[in-house]
């Protein structure tokens, strides 16, 4: 199964069976409202704390995920999840609600893509027959627990983005179980269950000494960057392999310094392969959000909810997503240490004919 130094083959090809994506308002306002399952209209949703709204959206996710794949929560084998909150409590919580077997992870906001791989490896081990990968974030928690309070209202420079208020779980399957079952379309002909996993490359920290908190793009390109250098080194493919690379939450300034970087280590990598879903989660006119978005929740939202769409409607067929994550906290903040970034990838294909 391992390929190269860092990255996994998964010759049993692990089916995305189905999907759940639940968002706030603010996404709800922007250009991929279509592509969620659910828009609550308000950052509180009817909780008495942003923080158990925000443990409520991973409830929905996971929910609506295995809803969506005909399967009750007692067929799921390991939910794989975590968040940016301390010690994961967001996750850790659902986990309590869900009652499925747990695995809490960390990789800040390359959680999605962290969760996807391990869930595909116990898939592809013959460890589980079904699992659940998911994460979240809520730009209130986020902002409060990582820069300012909320109600602080400071001014932000145009290097910040704007943390995604959203929760995103997709469940993973052997491919016989997922094409033997009556799955949700979500409002597609075509099955979820013909999207499946071929790869993941597991990221190395990388730390260029950024120590500002609002420039988050600028410290996660390079572990970005380097992660898609070994996965294309490791599975001995060229970018063209892929019909779309895509990154989590790098947002404008972190998408340019990354094509700047495939630039001058001669990656054939440009603006027409090379997407941001931090930069698709928002109109930059009306919305009015610096970079861009990012948060745990960015790039499983986009991914979950509007990049496999894509695949399955057939816009592409070969998708690398690369999810990245600044594993900084306050306290690390606090005494004046930089940033280290990690950045996870997971390769995708749709299958054709079935």
């Amino acid at each position: 199964m391992r390929k190269g130094h860092q990255s996994w083959v998964f010759a049993s090809k692990p089916a995305i069976m189905a999907t759940g994506t639940v968002v706030g308002p603010f996404e709800g306002e922007g250009p991929l409202a279509d592509d969620f399952d659910i828009i609550h209209g308000d950052l509180m949703m009817e909780q008495d704390s942003w923080e158990k709204a925000e443990n409520m959206l991973m409830e929905e996710a996971v929910s609506l995920a295995i809803e969506h794949a005909g399967l009750t929560r007692e067929q799921i084998h390991f939910m794989i999840a975590g968040d940016l909150m301390n010690q994961i409590t967001s996750s850790s919580f659902s986990a309590r609600t869900m009652q499925i077997p747990f695995l809490g992870v960390f990789g800040a906001c390359s959680t999605s893509m962290e969760s996807l791989a391990l869930a595909a490896c116990l898939i592809e081990a013959g460890a589980a027959d079904y699992t659940v990968a998911a994460t979240v974030s809520h730009n209130a928690t986020a902002e409060k627990q990582f820069r300012y309070p909320t109600e602080y209202g400071s001014q932000k420079p145009p290097t910040a983005q704007c943390t995604v208020t959203g929760s995103g779980a997709a469940v993973v399957a052997r491919v016989d179980l997922a094409m033997q079952s009556k799955l949700s379309d979500l409002k597609l002909d075509q099955p979820m269950g013909r999207v499946r996993i071929t790869a993941a490359t597991i990221g190395r920290v990388i730390d260029m000494g950024i120590k500002d908190p609002f420039n988050m793009g600028a410290a996660m390109a390079p572990a970005a960057v380097d992660t898609i250098e070994a996965h294309l080194r490791d599975l001995e493919i060229e970018p063209n392999h892929y019909d779309l690379i895509v990154t989590g939450d790098l947002a404008q300034l972190g998408h340019a310094i990354a094509l700047d970087m495939f630039k001058k280590h001669n990656i054939a990598i440009d603006g027409e392969l090379y997407q941001d879903c931090g930069m698709k989660i928002y109109d930059y006119q009306t919305q009015q959000v610096q970079s861009g978005g990012s948060g745990c929740g960015c790039c499983a939202v986009v991914t979950y909810g509007h990049w496999l769409r894509k695949m399955l409607e057939g816009t592409y067929r070969r998708m690398l997503v690369v999810a990245t994550g600044a594993l900084l906290s306050p306290l690390s903040f606090q005494q004046g240490e930089s940033i280290p970034c990690i950045a996870h990838a997971v390769a995708f294909e749709r299958e054709e004919g079935e």
